[in-house]
């Protein structure tokens, strides 16, 4: 063959070729389901330009096309980012007795989940990023358990489902991470029926297992927490919400042994299992051996918690004060001796992710400073968790509640400023006081990122791939992740002019469109990051605009 007609025969070919693949390219258009923004302008940086294939068109409302250019490859350059606020702010929703959620224990399910979608938009809306969420008031669930009964707070009958047939476990857990809030679950480990909770009836583990549970004076009913199967039923529970829900942290509040006022003064009905175990050879003091089956019980916690998920943090919130003294001149009462609880050897163990102390009273006077006691509880933080005291917004004693809410969320960024955080007891105290949401809301002014927790390991987090498309008075920002399963939240970053700010975006959300100018100041600059469940950042990925 002579190579004219060698020359004509190749040309042929790629006249063909073309034809097909563009044909094929329209086809590709046309069935393609991932939103592209019309009328698009490249945006050009530095670096390579090697061209796309054209984006596909998604026509107007009245179905115009709509002209389309190339897309460029565009280089990413390094800057200097703010850093992000990092706090933690939390408020307790309760379920027992119908204080927070459900507020009636005889809703329908529409009722249940809109009320718990207005309590999430609540906290999402003024700048809050956890929600302490109690789904066991007392040997019940609000979830599907397949050990305990379904509680009497959320259906008015023990043992009985919602209907229409949900989980609200999996709602709650599915609306706060929509909103980018945590979730953790409260529990109370050793209660087993409270006074408000209706009938006992052969539904509840009161009847069911009577050999772990005393009634007491007030018309309570307690398992005895040295009983090992009150222990090992306990952990079971648990271990099946951990296992089975997507959470982010698991939770224990004040009560282990109960407060003395509620049998009456007298001491707590455990005959049976100390006098076991002093028939065994046992040498512990009564008080001691108590406290040392707790302590047993936070530790087992804690580390199967670990060994199943290690992002999920555990937490515990015990009564304020360890022992009046500590620190010198607080006065009240003692956990340590009442409650049997050594919440300072927890804490200086590092059995917890975050410890909660309910500090309850206000700055002033001294007998039970919210101040003294945080830098008191600091000073044992001997392993350097989290500390995130729970505050009184629903009553603390001040004449000007919401100010001091204010200033001991203050307080608290200023004596642990490495890991700044709160609880707020409960959401009752905001979404019942619009003086208290404006005082909150002026130190919770920006979004913040919770902590991060350096001693629980994760593997790195990808940085994001940022794709840019102009348009006539904005930019189209898209970013894309290898591991999306990885990500729980993203960090968009924008420069106008020569000012850096970001907003913190929701894993769902992959997609912007941002306005040239702001403020009388042009977009320089986009950024987007990473963030996994255990809030560490990814590396990021920044381009100019042009």
């Amino acid at each position: 063959m002579n190579l004219r007609v060698l020359k004509s025969t190749i040309a042929c070919v790629l006249i063909v070729s073309t034809a097909l693949f563009s044909c094929a390219s329209r086809k590709q258009k046309r069935n393609a389901k991932e939103l592209k923004s019309p009328e698009v302008e490249i945006v050009k940086s530095e670096g390579l330009k090697v061209t796309e294939q054209p984006a596909a068109v998604v026509p107007s409302i009245d179905t115009k096309p709509l002209a389309v250019t190339e897309a460029v490859i565009e280089a990413p350059f390094r800057v200097n980012l703010p850093e992000v606020s990092r706090e933690f702010r939390g408020a307790w929703i309760a379920t027992v007795a119908n204080i927070n959620w459900p507020t009636k224990n005889n809703f329908s399910t529409e009722s249940q989940k809109r009320e718990a979608i207005e309590l999430l938009d609540f906290l999402k809306e003024n700048n809050f990023n956890a929600v302490v969420f109690q789904v066991r008031p007392s040997a019940d669930a609000l979830y599907d358990s397949p050990y305990e009964p379904w509680s009497y707070f959320l259906t008015g009958e023990i043992g009985k489902k919602p209907s229409p047939y949900y989980d609200p476990l999996t709602f709650w857990v599915e609306e706060a991470h929509k909103r980018g809030l945590e979730l953790h679950v409260w529990l109370n480990p050793y209660r087993a029926h409270h006074s408000a909770g209706g009938a006992v009836t052969n539904e509840s583990l009161v009847k069911k297992m009577p050999e772990l549970v005393v009634r007491l004076k007030n018309g309570m009913y307690w398992f005895d927490p040295a009983n090992p199967k009150t222990q090992d039923h306990a952990a079971k529970v648990v271990m099946d919400i951990v296992k089975r829900y997507d959470i982010d942290g698991v939770h224990i509040d004040d009560y282990f042994y109960p407060y003395a006022s509620y049998n009456g003064g007298a001491d707590f009905p455990d005959n049976a299992t100390w006098n076991a175990y002093r028939n065994s050879g046992g040498t512990l003091s009564r008080a001691d051996w108590r406290r040392d089956h707790v302590n047993r019980f936070i530790e087992r916690i804690y580390k199967e918690i670990k060994a199943e998920k290690n992002f999920v943090k555990f937490g515990i919130s015990p009564f304020g004060i360890w022992k009046p003294g500590y620190p010198a001149g607080v006065t009240g009462s003692s956990q340590y001796d009442e409650l049997y609880a050594d919440a300072k050897l927890w804490l200086n163990k590092g059995w917890i992710d975050y410890f909660t102390p309910q500090l309850y009273w206000p700055i002033e006077p001294q007998k039970q400073s919210f101040t003294a006691l945080l830098r008191w509880w600091e000073s044992e933080n001997t392993q350097k968790r989290h500390l995130w005291p729970g505050l009184n917004t629903v009553e603390v004693r001040s004449p000007n509640r919401p100010q001091e809410i204010a200033n001991q969320i203050t307080a608290t960024r200023q004596i642990i400023p490495n890991s700044v955080g709160a609880v707020h007891w409960s959401i009752a105290g905001l979404t019942k006081s619009s003086a208290m949401v404006s005082a909150v809301k002026e130190v919770y002014q920006q979004q913040s990122l919770i902590p991060r927790s350096p001693w629980l390991k994760a593997n790195p987090l990808l940085t994001p791939t940022l794709l840019l498309t102009k348009q006539s008075s904005s930019v189209f920002a898209k970013w894309l992740h290898q591991q999306p399963e990885e990500v729980f939240q993203w960090i968009l970053y924008t420069q106008y002019g020569d000012e850096w700010s970001y907003e913190i975006l929701e894993r769902p959300q992959t997609e912007k469109s941002l306005s040239l100018s702001k403020g009388g100041k042009a977009l320089k600059a986009v950024a987007v990051r990473a963030v996994d469940r255990l809030s560490n950042e990814s590396d990021y990925e920044a381009k100019r605009i042009h």
